[in-house]
């Protein structure tokens, strides 16, 4: 044949071979198709045929921690549900029965801080409104909440019983909220006491350590000189013991002074010449110089003539040492003696070694003060102003306000011109407590609270409660509760590992529980105190009453107007006071295995076997180690003896693309509901399971890029397996012992997958399940498996007699055992994406969702086998990459074109050709790449030697389309 001969016609071979057939788009439309498989869930009841389907079966409970009622699920949310939802899912798929009862926090001042600004903006005042219809108003906007949260969640594809949520305004709820309370107080586990606590002068209550955050603000530190006027060190007598302090609001409230017994302190006397003025001061040794730094600073006392040292002592020394207040001409209060008091607290690493105590506002000072004697004086009010009759700065701006505090403000001025402000300055940056509802500064105010004590021997003499008995029953158990939390701690299980110390670090040095607050909505603190011996009630038929109440009519049962209903005819309701005091929302939320693992009401999570009330998994962010967990720990230990958990999941937070905290204010806040309007709840949920959510994590548009495009590689999987299995039936099943090696390999890839997964799933190590499927799907499978064995898919079988290679059928029985272990292992990550697999091929059939983990056999794991393949897949690495030159150069357009000398070969020479994908593989001494001349098969498109002319057909082609 001539350049000008005409070449012969070739057959189109095409309707001749394989081509996958499958209705499964390759794009997702995920925003627009998951809520319509929504919608189908729940107008099928699937949880409900989930539940029917594991009725029987052994169960695994992971208890909800309630979110708060308040605002729009946040990336916070999405990312706590989803992992959530994976363990559910993924034990039920286990075969566990594992139900889900969301729940939602209710009560407290968040709530009533919002219905409050929508008095304010009315301009109405909320004292002014009847208690029960602000109550309502409250209850109707958690409820808004409730409603609005449940439908995001539902979007996000969070199975679970929806439509019987459990939430701590429920009244059954509440009741046994107050039977709790209860408890506690007839084991005599509460009293009544006046202690510095955590206020908020802006919210008027008192709060918990969870619900304080700290931020960085700049304060007016002063040092103020106290003049010393008995001593047994004589020549002290006229000097002046000088504090330092950044709350210059508590030196009206001062009542003595604190030292430390073993710091070395100094007697020193600075003389100006130009004034004639003299000043003896005592000091820490080690702090004399900071200390003159800032002296420096007030140009009254700054850069003295002579600095001389007087003496040298220890602060032991300065026992029985006493001072006055700078304020001492007002008379009253301020003419009483500050006596000096050994503190092991006070330190030389700021200040001047010299510390003063108010009783009503610190922790150490309090303490102290109490132990010699010293109470509190209640000056400050719950809004932050010294009471109206106070002698000095009575009624006057609130504590918190920077200028009450300044330099030049009233507290500063009086010192000044009481001659003992020795320096101040409004430059002292340090890091202060906040609200972080209100983002108002707090105060630490000495008020009367009920308390929980951590370190009181519980009595367990007379149990007067049901529990009681479990309590002293508790393996391992202490007598303190503090003891009895310590020994839960060490019972637990923690994941990750550092849960353990960070919350035990925690409990082992909180002080006393705080539980009352001074607000209107949440669970009152049921107590009636006798006026005369300010001990509470305690009578079994009477809590029972006061519950029953609760029960029928929720915590607006709890009035005056039915005290004596509650006390009976044996108490006289005027001898007792009737507390009005809610409980600190944590109380609640830490009574949420009470009502919800115990309760009737909710019978989805009570335990069949009656066994423990304990849930396998209580999981939240790590900030709930000083939170939920630790009230519910508490809570359950106090009353039960032991923790309401065996194992404790937390995660870290959610940071920006940068690494940067999410603010409203910074702008860099992620949706997830825009997330799932734009990319589709799947994107997100493999997101969540993707990162490593045990440390803090980022989001961004480039990592949610990147993770849309390994959701496209996993479902470009799917959709190849779909259109692979086309018309697949069980006569083609192979068994696996007469399958071909690479068949043999790929089932050994598949049970080592099993295995991780399983491992994963017991480790909650999600991150490792997720990225070990995608791995596969990816590594194994698309850019391995499937590239290898398309030619026999589309090449080994003859359409028009259904005649096919034993090879072939192999394939596809391996292709049918990946498709079903792989949609169920995905249908925990990809709720929705899976559901559409499954149901592509099995229109008729029921949700993937009822489907249990896969029937892998451990035995297909062959190490020998595997670790021979690793070798073969290691030379096709090489032999791609040597090709690669070639195809750039455009001298080999397709590996098909190419004859490879492979050096040590593994495989046969024809099965090489086919793995490597080339047209002739031969051994040789080291590795080279030549173009072939052999010619094109028409119909497979290999390069191959018996193909006489490029058209024809190759030997394998001839016999499958000759075959009957």
């Amino acid at each position: 044949m001539t350049d000008s001969t005409p070449a012969p016609e070739t057959r189109d071979y095409r309707d001749t071979v394989f081509l996958p057939k499958t209705d499964f788009p390759m794009k997702a439309g995920l925003p627009q198709k998951e809520p319509l498989i929504l919608a189908k869930w729940l107008e099928g009841n699937l949880e409900g045929q989930i539940r029917e389907s594991r009725k029987d079966r052994e169960q695994f409970i992971l208890h909800d921690g309630p979110p708060y009622a308040n605002g729009d699920m946040h990336i916070g949310h999405a990312l706590n549900h989803i992992l959530k939802d994976m363990v559910v899912r993924t034990q039920t798929l286990k075969g566990m029965d594992s139900p889900y009862v969301p729940g939602w926090d209710c009560h407290g001042l968040p709530i009533e801080w919002k219905v409050e600004e929508q008095y304010r903006k009315k301009k109405l005042n909320k004292d002014e409104v009847p208690v029960e219809e602000f109550r309502a108003e409250c209850r109707a906007y958690a409820q808004h909440w409730v409603d609005t949260q449940r439908e995001q969640l539902k979007r996000l594809g969070i199975g679970g019983d929806w439509d019987h949520p459990y939430l701590t305004m429920d009244y059954e709820a509440e009741a046994v909220i107050v039977r709790e309370l209860m408890k506690f107080a007839e084991s005599n586990q509460l009293y009544r006491g006046a202690k510095p606590v955590m206020w908020s002068p802006v919210e008027k209550t008192a709060l918990a350590e969870a619900e304080i955050e700290y931020e960085d603000i700049v304060s007016t530190q002063i040092d103020v000189a106290f003049e010393i006027v008995e001593s047994p060190i004589k020549e002290l007598v006229g000097a002046h013991a000088v504090i330092w302090t950044t709350t210059p609001w508590t030196i009206p409230v001062n009542q003595a002074l604190a030292y430390g017994p073993e710091v070395e302190y100094v007697h020193l006397e600075y003389e100006w010449y130009a004034t004639g003025r003299k000043l003896r001061v005592v000091i820490a040794a080690q702090l004399q110089q900071e200390f003159e730094k800032r002296l420096d600073h007030n140009p009254e006392w700054a850069f003295p003539d002579k600095t001389a040292l007087k003496a040298m002592f220890r602060g032991s020394d300065l026992a029985g040492t006493i001072a006055r207040h700078p304020m001492h001409a007002l008379g009253g209060f301020y003419a009483r003696p500050r006596p000096f008091l050994p503190g092991d607290f006070v330190t030389t690493d700021s200040g001047t070694g010299l510390v003063h105590m108010s009783p009503d506002h610190g922790e150490d000072d309090f303490d102290l003060c109490k132990a010699n004697g010293i109470d509190p004086v209640f000056a400050v009010e719950g809004d932050g102003k010294y009471r109206a009759d106070w002698a000095w700065l009575g009624g006057q701006g609130s504590v918190i306000n920077p200028k009450f505090n300044a330099p030049d403000g009233p507290i500063c001025t009086d010192l000044r011109e009481a001659g003992a402000l020795l320096a101040a300055s409004a430059d002292y940056t340090h890091s202060y407590p906040h609200s972080w509802r209100s983002k108002a500064k707090v105060i630490y105010r000495c008020t009367p609270q009920w308390f929980v004590p951590m370190d009181k021997v519980i009595d367990r003499d007379t149990p007067r409660c049901a529990d009681e008995a479990n309590i002293r029953a508790a393996q391992g158990a202490g007598e303190t509760l503090r003891q009895l939390a310590m020994q839960a701690i060490e019972d637990t299980r923690f994941v990750p590992a550092k849960g353990r110390n960070r919350i035990g670090s925690m409990v082992e040095g909180r002080p006393d529980w705080v539980l009352s607050r001074q607000r209107a909505w949440g669970v009152p603190i049921t107590l009636f105190v006798h006026r005369k011996s300010g001990q509470y009630l305690i009578d079994t038929a009477v809590n029972d009453r006061i519950v029953a109440a609760v029960k029928a009519g929720g915590v607006d049962a709890w009035s005056d107007a039915r005290a004596q209903e509650y006390l009976g005819d044996q108490y006289d309701a005027a001898d007792y006071e009737r507390i009005t005091d809610i409980l600190d929302v944590w109380f609640d939320s830490g009574c949420t295995h009470a009502f919800v693992l115990e309760s009737g009401k909710w019978p989805a999570l009570i335990r069949r076997d009656g066994s423990t009330h304990s849930a396998d998994l209580y999981l939240e962010g790590s900030d709930q180690h000083r939170g939920w967990f630790q009230s519910s720990l508490l809570e359950s230990c106090g009353t039960r003896g032991r923790a309401p958990y065996k194992a404790v999941l937390t995660h870290g937070f959610t940071m920006d693309s940068k690494g940067m905290k999410m603010s409203k204010s910074l702008g860099n806040t992620i949706s997830p509901i825009d997330l799932m309007r734009d990319y589709g709840a799947d994107i997100l949920r493999l997101w969540a399971l993707s990162v490593d959510f045990t440390e803090d994590h980022r989001i961004g548009k480039e990592i949610l890029a990147g993770v849309a495009d390994q959701y496209r590689k996993l479902r470009n999987t799917f959709r190849y397996l779909l259109g692979a299995l086309d018309g697949f039936t069980e006569e083609e099943r192979v068994e696996v012992a007469a399958m071909p090696e690479l068949e043999r390999y790929m089932l050994s890839l598949l049970a080592d997958l099993d295995a991780k997964l399983a491992r994963a799933v017991d480790d909650f190590d999600f991150n490792s399940y997720t990225r070990s499927l995608a791995d596969f799907c990816n590594e194994d499978l698309s850019a391995f498996y499937f590239d290898i064995r398309k030619d026999r898919l589309y090449c080994d079988v003859n359409p028009a007699t259904g005649y096919q290679t034993a090879e072939r059928a192999a394939y596809r029985t391996v292709l049918d055992t990946l498709f079903h272990a792989l949609v169920r292992y995905a249908a925990p990550v990809l709720v929705f994406t899976s559901e559409e697999v499954w149901g592509t091929r099995y229109p008729e059939a029921t949700s993937v969702h009822l489907l249990e983990w896969p029937a892998v056999d451990a035995a297909w794991n062959d190490a020998e086998l595997g670790g021979k393949w690793a070798g073969v897949r290691a030379q096709r690495e090489a032999v791609t990459e040597a090709i690669e030159p070639y195809r750039r150069e455009k001298t080999i357009r397709s590996s098909l074109e190419a004859e490879v000398v492979i050096p040590a070969p593994t495989l046969g020479t024809a099965a090489l050709e086919e793995v490597f994908i080339v047209s002739v593989a031969r051994a040789g001494d080291e590795l080279a790449v030549t173009r072939t001349e052999n010619h094109k098969c028409g119909r497979c498109w290999r390069h191959l030697p018996e193909v006489e002319t490029d058209g024809s057909l190759c030997n394998r082609c001839d016999t499958v389309l000759e075959a009957e």
